[in-house]
């Protein structure tokens, strides 16, 4: 019996002094690639500074208030809209996993291209994404035209 008992103890002090690692620090983890990384890192913390206080850091939202970034069938349908709504904000309601939101998004025309891209990047290759690099180029040419609305 003992022989069992302190092996097990032995693994239980193992598991219970192991540091818990958050989802954040997780997606950044799951990226191997590091060209996404460099546009990633401060992605992470632009999205932060700009976006979890109404979409929260681990991109669920809130509530019935603000749409969830994480896991959105609305989000992932395009890189385009979502870029244009990063920087042009976006009024009237939309439907994201099949549930309405009519909170007004603010525009962030202070964003530069270059960190629209690094949130981005980080954004869509979080939470089981695997987009790769959305670059500076690729936004100013999103934001050139308005998305085609679905």
């Amino acid at each position: 019996m003992r022989v069992i008992v302190l092996p097990l103890i032995f693994v239980l002090i193992i598991v219970s002094c192991t540091p818990k690692v958050s989802s954040e620090q997780t997606n950044l983890a799951q990226i191997s690639d590091a060209k996404v990384l460099q546009y990633a890192i401060p992605g992470k913390e632009l999205y932060e500074t700009y976006c979890a206080n109404c979409h929260q850091k681990e991109g669920t939202g809130l509530g019935k208030l603000i749409p969830p970034l994480r896991e959105a069938d609305y989000f992932k349908a395009s890189i385009h809209r979502s870029i244009w709504i990063m920087r042009n904000g976006k009024k009237g309601p939309i439907v994201v996993n099949g549930q309405e939101y009519n909170q007004p998004m603010p525009a962030n025309p202070n964003l530069k291209p270059l960190e629209i891209a690094q949130i981005a990047t980080y954004l869509y290759n979080s939470w089981g994404m695997r987009e790769g690099v959305i670059d500076a180029p690729r936004v100013e040419n999103y934001l050139k035209n308005p998305p085609i609305e679905n």
